[in-house]
């Protein structure tokens, strides 16, 4: 069964730096496009940043020059950030679209989400 587990969030201060990671496992013929939301306490989910199978990146403006995104060869993403601001303030969820093996067609898996809160 194909899941994506994540790992690194956590609370810190102003200006700091955190480092999510989302590893899929399970028998995977490709993952395509793969990214990160964010869900703050009363808003709407917000797209954070996106990376395709062949690396192209795109990011909210909100977090340009500070968030990275990027993948591995096999089966994990990262999403680094830097300069870290009370309004990151959220829960983070991974996503890939993922074809398991033995299926051509790929389709949206999700994390299970990660708070990342930024407070002095």
């Amino acid at each position: 069964q194909v899941q994506l587990v994540e790992s690194g969030g956590g609370l810190v201060q102003p200006g700091g730096s955190l480092r999510l990671s989302c590893a899929a496992s399970g028998i995977i013929f490709s993952i395509d496009d793969m990214g990160w939301y964010r869900q703050a306490p009363g808003k709407e989910r917000e797209l954070v940043a996106t990376i395709t199978s062949g690396g192209t990146t795109n990011y909210a403006e909100s977090v340009k020059g500070r968030f990275t995104i990027s993948r591995d060869s096999a089966k994990e993403q990262y999403l680094q950030m830097n300069s870290l601001k009370p309004e990151d303030t959220a829960v983070y969820y991974c996503y890939a679209f993922i074809a398991p093996y033995g299926m051509s067609l790929s389709t949206p898996y999700w994390g299970q989400g990660t708070q990342v809160t930024v407070s002095s």
